[in-house]
C-alpha cells in the first residue's frame, strides 16, 4: 500500500493509498484512538455506495456512528448546512470527545472539515475521498471551507485530519466526466512540480472516456500517491500559506474560480473550470515570463486529451468573471496574486499581474485553441 506522511510537527498524519481500504476505516480509527463516537458525514450519492460498509467498520471497531446524509452538490457547502449539521450532532448526543468521518468527494471535504473545526472549537476528523481531485488534491493538506455569494471557500480554517484513506476502487462509480475534471487537478500538480507526468496522465487518458476499468484501478494507487506526495511535500513547507509556498496550489485557480462563480453551481465542474484558469495561467506566464510556446502546448494537449474545457462557454459574461475574480481572497492590498510558470515545474507567484492583464486573458480564452 503507498503510503504518504505528512510531517507537520504535532500535526502530521498520513495518507493511506490502497485499493479496499475504505473498509478498513474502524481498523484506522481505532489504532489513531479517535474515540468511541463518530458523526458521518456523507452526500447521498456516496452514501448508497459506501456510507454502510464505513458505518459496519467502525462498528465493528466499537464505535457508535450517526449518520448525516446531505444532498450532493456544491451549494450545500453553506453556513447553513454547517448550522444543521451541527444541530444534527448536539441532537445525536455528540461532544468533544467524538470524531468526524468524511466520506465522499471535495464537497463534502470541505464541509466535514469545517463542521469538525468548529463543533466545540474543534474535534478531530478523518477524510475518505471517493473522488479523484479530493483524492489527490483536497482532502490533503487541511483546508476546509464553505463558499458565500461574494466567493467560493471565503469562510474556512485549517484544520488537519488525523489520517486520509484514499480508496481508488470507489472511482469505478463515477461518470466519466467527473473522472476527467478530477484529473485537472493531477495536470496542475505536473506543471508545477513534475512535468513528467503529464506523459503518463495523456496514457491514461485513453481510458477516461468510457470510465476506468479494473485494470486501470489497480495501477492507480502508485500515480495517487504520486500526486499526493507532490501536493504533501508544499504543504509541509508552507503548512498555513504564510510563505507563498503553498500558492503554488493555485495555478489556474484564481481564474478558474471566478469562471466557476460566474455560472450556476454544477453547471461547470471545479476541474473544468479550473482548466480554464491554467490555459489563462499559461498565456499570462508566455507574455510575463517568457514560458516556452512548447511547454504552454504540452499542458494544453493534455487537458484536450481528458477532454477538458479550453474555450470560455458561450453563457459566461467576461465581466462576471473579473467581478468574482475581484473578490477572491488572493487579491492582496489591491494586487492579485497570481501563479505563473517560468517554465514547467518553476512556479512563480506574481504581484504584477494588473487587472488589465486579467481582462486580456479572459479575453484569450473566448479564442479557439489551435494544437494542430
Amino acid at each position: 500500500m503507498p503510503n504518504v506522511t505528512l510531517s507537520l510537527g504535532k500535526n502530521s498524519y498520513d495518507v493511506h493509498v490502497s485499493n479496499g481500504s475504505l473498509d478498513s476505516v474502524g481498523f484506522f480509527a481505532a489504532r489513531a484512538r479517535l474515540g468511541k463516537r463518530a458523526a458521518l458525514i456523507t452526500d447521498a450519492h456516496v452514501y448508497p455506495q459506501y456510507g454502510e460498509s464505513v458505518r459496519r467498520s467502525l462498528e465493528a471497531a466499537d464505535v457508535e456512528v450517526s449518520v448525516h446524509v446531505i444532498t450532493a452538490g456544491e451549494e450545500q457547502k453553506s453556513l447553513s448546512q454547517v448550522e444543521k449539521l451541527v444541530s444534527e450532532m448536539v441532537a445525536a448526543g455528540h461532544n468533544r470527545s467524538s470524531f468526524v468521518v468524511a466520506l465522499g468527494g471535495g464537497v463534502v471535504g470541505d464541509l466535514a472539515g469545517f463542521v469538525a473545526s468548529v463543533f466545540y472549537r474543534g474535534i478531530p476528523y478523518v477524510q475518505l475521498p471517493t473522488s479523484v481531485l479530493a483524492q489527490v488534491d483536497s482532502s490533503i493538506g487541511g483546508k476546509t471551507a464553505v463558499n458565500i455569494p461574494a466567493g467560493k471557500n471565503l469562510i474556512g480554517a485549517f484544520h488537519q485530519p488525523r489520517f486520509v484513506l484514499a480508496d481508488p476502487i470507489s472511482l469505478l462509480t463515477l461518470s466519466p466526466r467527473d473522472l476527467r475534471e478530477g484529473m485537472a487537478e493531477m495536470v496542475k500538480h505536473a506543471a508545477i512540480r513534475k512535468p513528467k507526468m503529464l506523459v503518463t496522465l495523456r496514457h491514461i487518458a485513453k481510458e477516461v472516456p468510457l470510465g476506468f476499468s479494473l485494470r486501470t484501478i489497480e495501477s492507480l494507487p502508485e500515480v495517487i500517491a504520486e500526486n499526493i506526495e507532490i501536493k504533501a511535500r508544499i504543504v509541509e513547507e508552507d503548512e498555513h500559506e504564510t510563505s507563498g509556498v503553498r500558492a503554488f496550489l493555485n495555478f489556474g485557480h484564481t481564474l478558474g474560480h471566478g469562471i466557476e462563480a460566474s455560472l450556476p453551481y454544477g453547471q461547470l465542474r471545479h476541474g473544468e473550470a479550473v482548466s480554464l484558469g491554467m490555459r489563462a495561467a499559461l498565456f499570462l506566464s508566455r507574455k510575463h515570463l517568457g514560458l516556452q510556446a512548447q511547454e504552454e502546448r504540452e499542458v494544453l494537449e493534455t487537458l484536450a486529451a481528458l477532454q477538458q474545457p479550453l474555450v470560455l462557454p458561450e453563457e459566461v459574461d467576461p465581466a462576471d468573471v473579473m467581478e468574482h475574480t475581484a473578490a477572491d481572497k488572493k487579491f492582496d492590498h489591491g494586487k492579485i496574486r497570481f501563479v505563473l510558470l517560468r517554465a514547467l515545474g518553476d512556479p512563480v507567484l506574481s504581484t504584477e499581474i494588473t487587472r488589465e492583464d486579467l481582462q486580456e486573458a479572459i479575453a484569450h480564452l473566448t479564442t479557439p485553441v489551435s494544437l494542430n
